[in-house]
């Protein structure tokens, strides 16, 4: 691992037809959703290219895909909901000996690199640290060292999903920070509005 002893993790649902974006398929279709999603996974491979002292993990939801980030580690997602997935990745890390993980998703236009080292260097002052979705989830966390309760007990795909978790963390006097607000996409009216919106006119019309 030498001196880095920071670490990206990337989650990635696999890119299968049918599989991803299954409320923005009931507007586009199957696979209008799976073009939206792979170009999301594009673009977040790209940026994660980007960063520099920095070792990445690519966890899978199903199965490795070894033409996706070539050359880095890449894992089968481990847990039987989303919260233990996650917990069992930032452990592994932390296993490790990394100081500083963060985590993302794979499906936000807007993540960059500038995002993700953000979140890094917000480690240096707080035990945690997250980038809020619109929708009241988060598309970033981090931590400097294991913090279980942000992965136990929690409302998974709810508007409340970041308060909850923001409130426990207070009221166990766990610093945290906040990045900007981004947008994932789950819906029409989120890719109409996105800045990838102009390669899929095809799948509909901007009105």
């Amino acid at each position: 691992m030498g001196e880095k002893k920071q670490l990206l993790i990337v989650f990635v649902k696999n890119i299968l037809m049918g599989k991803v974006k299954t409320r923005l398929a009931k507007t586009i279709g199957d696979v209008g959703a799976f073009e939206v999603y792979k170009e999301l996974v594009d673009i977040t491979e790209n940026e994660t290219d980007r960063l520099e002292d920095v070792d990445i993990h690519v966890y899978f939801s199903d199965q490795v895909i070894e033409s996706k980030w070539p050359g880095k580690q890449k894992f089968v997602q481990q847990g039987e909901n989303l919260g233990k997935r996650m917990q069992n990745a930032f452990q592994h890390g932390f296993d490790l000996g990394y100081n500083k993980i963060i985590g993302v998703g794979s499906d936000l236009p807007d993540l960059n690199a500038d995002i993700m080292n953000e979140g890094l260097e917000a480690l240096a002052t707080t035990e945690t640290v997250f980038g809020p979705s619109e929708d009241g989830g988060y598309y970033l966390i981090g931590m400097r060292k294991m913090v279980d309760c942000v992965f136990e007990n929690k409302p998974w795909s709810t508007d409340q999903l970041l308060n909850i978790t923001l409130s426990e963390l207070d009221s166990k006097g766990i610093s945290c920070s906040t990045l900007a607000t981004l947008n994932d996409i789950d819906t029409i009216e989120d890719l109409k509005a996105s800045s990838v919106s102009h390669k899929f006119k095809e799948y509909y019309e901007l009105s």
